[in-house]
């Protein structure tokens, strides 16, 4: 099994910093909120995000995939009581000429074996799509 950590610690009234490696993300703790910091929400959908893209850099090899970036879109819905999020809306546009059946392909893999997106999904509803760039 593999195991994550982090440290977490609070700089002030106005936000935080988490620590994993030699990374340091600012956090937005504060209860004004702070626009050059992610907030908890805005963490697990970057979470989400990163699973995704990751996810894609994992299984191309292995499907002999070529494409030449990758962009994803989330957006969250939250209730109010109890406070959770309810449902997450995602949009992956790759950058490819691979055929229709390869994208979905690509997409299938992704949902299945995205650590963060699986444990998202038992969760919460997690919907998307996968598209190609323009």
């Amino acid at each position: 099994m593999l195991e994550y950590r982090i440290t977490a610690r609070r700089i002030d009234a106005e936000g935080s910093v988490a620590n994993a490696k030699m990374a340091e993300v600012k956090l937005d703790t504060g209860l004004a909120g702070s626009p050059d910091a992610f907030n908890p929400a805005e963490l697990l959908l970057a979470a989400i995000a990163a699973c995704m893209i990751k996810g894609i850099e994992r299984v191309t090899p292995i499907l002999d995939f070529r494409f030449s970036g990758v962009e994803v879109s989330l957006h969250a819905i939250r209730q109010d009581a109890p406070p959770r999020i309810v449902s997450v809306d995602y949009e992956l546009v790759v950058d490819t000429d691979e055929s229709d059946q390869r994208l979905e392909l690509l997409h299938q893999n992704v949902r299945k074996y995205g650590t963060i997106s699986n444990t998202i999904a038992a969760a919460a509803r997690l919907d998307g799509t996968i598209s190609r760039k323009s």
